[in-house]
C-alpha cells in the first residue's frame, strides 16, 4: 500500500487531510532518504493552492508537473490521474482535459504501464459521455474496466457500472440491466459502499422507470434511501439523500401517485438549498427542478410547471451540460404540446434541432480525430510487434551461433557425430522457421479484420446520428400533429381535407419513427459485431457463467412481460474444471441463445391451449474433446429451411423491429472464430429447439 493509494483529492475534506500525511512523508524520507522527494514536493504545492481555491489554473500546471516526475520515477499513480480529472472540469475546460489525457494514454501504453492506461481510458469515456458520443465512452469504459480486472477489483466493477449507466443513456435497457446485474453481484462480493454503490442502485431505479416496470423502479429506489440511511459515507450521506429522494419522486410520478411526492421534493429542496448542490455532482445529474415541473404538471398547475421547467433549462444552459439540455429541452416540448402552445413548441422545437446539430457536428469532427487517434495507436502496436519479433529473432540468432561454436568444439573429440546433429539441427531450424511464418501471418490476417471491424464501427456511428435525427424529429412532428385543435362537425370541405391529408402525414412520420427504430437497432448490432473477439482469454468458471446468464435472460423476458412464467431446469457437471474463454463474448452467446429461447416459448403459449409448460434448459458436461453446452426450449421449433439458415447474417423469423438478424450470427462468429469451437442447432417444428455449443479443452 503506497502513499498516493489512499490519497482522495476530489473532496475539499480529502484535500485538506492529505496535506499532513505528505508533510509527514517528507518529514520521514528527511532521515531515512528511500525516495526521490520531488515529486511530492510539487504535489504538495499544487494540492495546496486546490484546496485554497484562489488559483485553479496554477495547482493544475502544478500538479501536472509532479505527475511528470512520477512518470520519470516510473511509479504508478492511477488514483492521482482519476482525481485530476474534476479540476478540468471546475476550469471547465474539457477539451484540454481530453488532449492531456490522449497524449498520456499513449505514453503509458508504450511503456506498459497497466495501472496508469485505465486510469486514462476511465478519464477519457468519461470526456466523450458528456460529448454524448456513447459509443466511445463505451469502448473505453469497458477496456478500463478489462484493465482494472487484472489489480483493482474495486475500480472494476466501478466500470462495469458505469458501462450500464451509458448504455441505459444510450437506449439500451436491456445492455444496461446486464451490465449492472453483473456490477450488484461484484458489490455485494466485494462488499462496495458508498457513491459506487449509490449509484448503481440509482441507475437501476432509472433505467426500470424508463421500461415502465414500476415496482423494480420503486424497488431500488426504496433500497437505495435506505442504504443512505445506514450504510452511506458521513460525508455524502446528505447529498446522496437528496438526489435519491428525487429518483423516489419521479417513479411515484410515474405511478400516478402525486400526494407523496410533495414533502419528498419539499425535503430535497431544504437539502440542495443547505448544501448549495449544483445541476451536476458527484452521483450524476441532479434533476430537482425537472421533478417540480413534473409535479406541477400532475395537479395541473401548468403556469408554476413552466416556471420550474425554465429553471431547469437555464442551470443545464449555464452548466454547459449539453446532454442535460437536450434532454430537458426534450421534455419542455412535451410539456407545451400538452398544454397547447403551438408558438412555444416551435420556439423550442427550434432550439432542439439547433442544439443536436450541433452536437452531431461536434461528434462527427471528433470522429475524424478518433479515427486518426486509432491509426496511430495501430502504428504503435506494428511498431512494438516489429521490435519485438526482431528481438526474438536475434536471439534465436545468438543461440544458433552458440550451438554452432559447439558444434565446432565438439568436432575436434566426435567427427563421426557431426552429420547426425547437423541433420536434426537443420530439421529443428525448419519448424522454427514455418512456425514464425504462421505467427506471421496470423498477426497479419489479425490486423486486417481489426481494420475492417473499425471501419466498419465508424460508419454505423456515421449513420446512428442521421437516423436519431430523422426518428426523433417524426416523433415531434407527430406530437405537433396531435396537438393541433380538432375541427368541429361543421367544418367546410376544404378543412375536412387538411385532416386527411394531417391525417396521412402522421401516418407516414409513423413509418418514419418505425422504419428509424429498425435501422438503429441493425446498427447497434453491427457496432457490437465490430467490437467482438478483442477481449482477453482468461480461466472461467462456465457453470457460474451460465447460470447467471440463465437469470438475466429470464428477468429481461420478465421485464417485457411481467405474468410470463417458466420453468427453468440446470444440468451443470460439477466437475467440470474451468475453461480458457472470454468471458464477456461467450456471455452474449448464451444470453443471446436463453433470450430466443424465451422468446419462442412465450409464442408457443400464446398460440397453445391449457396445459401447455413452458420450459427452458440449460445443461453443461465433459466431452472427450473439450466442454459441451446445451440450451433447449419446448417453444415453437423451426423448419428445416429454416435451420438451414439460422446462423446467416440479417436472416431473421421474428417481427419488424423484434430483431435484426444479427444475434445468432455474431454468436456463430464468437464460437468459431473466436474460440475455435462449434455450435450447432436441432428442432423440431412445434415441439423443441435445442443449439450446442462445443469448445476445445
Amino acid at each position: 500500500m503506497h502513499l498516493l493509494d489512499i490519497l482522495e483529492l476530489t473532496e475539499a475534506s480529502g484535500r485538506e487531510q492529505s496535506l499532513p500525511l505528505i508533510d509527514e512523508l517528507l518529514e520521514l524520507n528527511a532521515r531515512s532518504q528511500q525516495i526521490d522527494e520531488t515529486p511530492y514536493r510539487l504535489l504538495r504545492r499544487g494540492v495546496a493552492l486546490w484546496h485554497k481555491g484562489h488559483n485553479d489554473q496554477q495547482a493544475l500546471e502544478i500538479i501536472k508537473q509532479a505527475i511528470a516526475e512520477f512518470d520519470r520515477l516510473d511509479h504508478p499513480i492511477p488514483r492521482l490521474l482519476i482525481d485530476l480529472a474534476p479540476l478540468y472540469n471546475r476550469l471547465h475546460q474539457s477539451q484540454e482535459r481530453y488532449a492531456y489525457f490522449r497524449d498520456k494514454l499513449a505514453y503509458y501504453r508504450l511503456h506498459n504501464s497497466l495501472e496508469n492506461t485505465a486510469a486514462c481510458y476511465l478519464v477519457i469515456s468519461g470526456y466523450f459521455r458528456h460529448m454524448g458520443a456513447y459509443n466511445q465512452a463505451i469502448s473505453y469504459c469497458l477496456r478500463a474496466a478489462d484493465l482494472f480486472k487484472q489489480f483493482d477489483p474495486k475500480y472494476y466493477v466501478n466500470e462495469l457500472m458505469v458501462a450500464g449507466s451509458l448504455y441505459a443513456d444510450w437506449g439500451n435497457p436491456q445492455k444496461a440491466l446486464q451490465y449492472l446485474g453483473q456490477a450488484m453481484v461484484l458489490e455485494d462480493k466485494y462488499n462496495v459502499e458508498g457513491l459506487q454503490r449509490f449509484y448503481t442502485l440509482q441507475t437501476l431505479s432509472r433505467v426500470y422507470l424508463q421500461e415502465g416496470d414500476m415496482p423494480n423502479a420503486l424497488r431500488y429506489a426504496n433500497q437505495n434511501l435506505a442504504e443512505v440511511g445506514t450504510k452511506q459515507n458521513p460525508v455524502h450521506k446528505h447529498i446522496c439523500k437528496a438526489y435519491a429522494l428525487v429518483q423516489k419522486s419521479f417513479v411515484l410520478l410515474g405511478m400516478g401517485q402525486t400526494q407523496p411526492v410533495r414533502p419528498m421534493l419539499t425535503r430535497a429542496q431544504h437539502l440542495a438549498d443547505s448544501l448549495q448542490l449544483r445541476v451536476s455532482g458527484r452521483p450524476g445529474e441532479f434533476l430537482l427542478d425537472a421533478a417540480w415541473a413534473k409535479y406541477y404538471e400532475a395537479v395541473r398547475q401548468p403556469n408554476v410547471a413552466e416556471q420550474y421547467w425554465q429553471q431547469a433549462y437555464n442551470k443545464a444552459t449555464s452548466g454547459r451540460l449539453k446532454i442535460l439540455r437536450y434532454r430537458v429541452l426534450r421534455d419542455i416540448i412535451g410539456f407545451y404540446i400538452k398544454s397547447q402552445q403551438p408558438a412555444k413548441v416551435q420556439q423550442y422545437t427550434r432550439m432542439y434541432m439547433a442544439l443536436t446539430d450541433s452536437m452531431h457536428q461536434e461528434q462527427s469532427a471528433f470522429l475524424v480525430a478518433q479515427y486518426e487517434g486509432e491509426r496511430i495507436e495501430q502504428a504503435q502496436n506494428a511498431r512494438i510487434a516489429a521490435l519485438q519479433q526482431t528481438r526474438a529473432i536475434q536471439e534465436l540468432q545468438l543461440r544458433q551461433r552458440n550451438r554452432l561454436l559447439f558444434i565446432a568444439l565438439f568436432t575436434v573429440v566426435a567427427v563421426s557425430g557431426l552429420g547426425v546433429f547437423l541433420y536434426r539441427q537443420l530439421q529443428i531450424n525448419k519448424r522454427t522457421l514455418a512456425q514464425l511464418r504462421q505467427a506471421q501471418n496470423q498477426l497479419v490476417a489479425a490486423e486486417k479484420w481489426a481494420f475492417v471491424g473499425e471501419v466498419s464501427a465508424g460508419i454505423a456511428h456515421e449513420l446512428q446520428n442521421p437516423l436519431n435525427f430523422m426518428k426523433r424529429f417524426a416523433e415531434v412532428s407527430t406530437n405537433m400533429i396531435d396537438g393541433m385543435p380538432q375541427q368541429t362537425s361543421h367544418a367546410h370541405n376544404g378543412q375536412e381535407l387538411q385532416q386527411e391529408i394531417l391525417a396521412g402525414l402522421k401516418q407516414n412520420l409513423q413509418e418514419i419513427s418505425q422504419h428509424g427504430l429498425r435501422a438503429s437497432s441493425i446498427i447497434k448490432d453491427m457496432l457490437e459485431h465490430s467490437r467482438s473477439g478483442t477481449g482477453q482469454r482468461e480461466a472461467t468458471d462456465l457453470n457460474a457463467l451460465a447460470a447467471e446468464n440463465l437469470r438475466l435472460a429470464y428477468e429481461g423476458v420478465q421485464t417485457q412481460d411481467p405474468n410470463f412464467r417458466a420453468t427453468l431446469n440446470t444440468d451443470f457437471d460439477t466437475t467440470l474444471s474451468e475453461v480458457q474463454a472470454v468471458p464477456q463474448d461467450l456471455g452474449r452467446v448464451l444470453l443471446n441463445l436463453l433470450t430466443n429461447a424465451f422468446f419462442a416459448v412465450r409464442q408457443r403459449q400464446q398460440f397453445s391451449l391449457n396445459g401447455y409448460q413452458p420450459e427452458v434448459r440449460i445443461s453443461t458436461r465433459r466431452t472427450p474433446n473439450g466442454v459441451e453446452v446445451r440450451v433447449r426450449d419446448n417453444g415453437t421449433g423451426m423448419s428445416e429451411a429454416v435451420r438451414q439458415r439460422v446462423f446467416e447474417p440479417f436472416f431473421t423469423t421474428k417481427a419488424v423491429g423484434e430483431g435484426t438478424g444479427l444475434g445468432l450470427s455474431l454468436s456463430h462468429d464468437i464460437i468459431t472464430k473466436g474460440h475455435g469451437g462449434s455450435i450447432s442447432v436441432d428442432s423440431k417444428e412445434g415441439h423443441y429447439t435445442e443449439f450446442v455449443i462445443t469448445l476445445p479443452a
